[in-house]
């Protein structure tokens, strides 16, 4: 194995999953996040020369989402409707998971279907740095080089996206009966 692709693997596929997770957010279904991680990684390893810095993640997330606007706009000039998907990705964990508490598994899930959900009803802008921030733990700084905005900027769509998400989940508790104290 030559010496770039092994700084490869050991400064940028550490950081597989986290493009992973971004992408799935960003695509919204797992095979789509799977073509955009797969170019991704492909554009990364032929650009890798060019990373500069000791932020591969960030360099990492950055071209994901610029694979996944490329994929979009793609899309969009073909003018393609997407057929539904085969199996169901919300349910696919309930396949998997080995449980000792069904019940806890059943409350987990529905909780993990209503984050999603509320999350998807957020503009683009705000469910980015959304995801970067609180599932990916990156910094405000890591954020802006990625969505190429001012510090200020990720500041106050990260707040907005909060607000807006609170407001989403008030409104449908409001809209739940709830049980009596």
């Amino acid at each position: 194995m030559d010496d770039r692709r092994r700084r490869f693997e050991a400064q940028v596929l550490p950081h597989l999953d986290a493009a992973y997770r971004f992408a799935r957010w960003l695509a919204r279904s797992s095979e789509g996040a799977d073509d955009v991680v797969q170019e991704a990684i492909l554009r990364a390893y032929r650009g890798f020369d060019g990373l500069r810095g000791s932020d591969a993640k960030a360099w990492l997330l950055t071209i994901v989402r610029n694979c996944h606007s490329t994929a979009l706009r793609q899309q969009q000039r073909r003018a393609q409707v997407p057929l539904p998907e085969e199996h169901d990705p919300l349910d696919g964990d309930a396949l998997i998971a080995t449980t000792p508490d069904p019940e806890s598994a059943s409350i987990r899930q529905d909780e993990e279907r209503t984050l999603e959900r509320l999350v998807a009803l957020l503009p683009q802008d705000y469910r980015e740095v959304l995801i970067m921030r609180e599932v990916e733990d990156m910094d405000y700084r890591s954020i802006a080089a990625v969505v190429n905005v001012p510090l200020g900027t990720v500041m106050s769509r990260l707040a907005r996206a909060r607000a807006a998400l609170r407001k989403h989940w008030m409104s449908q508790i409001e809209g739940t009966p709830r049980a009596m104290p």
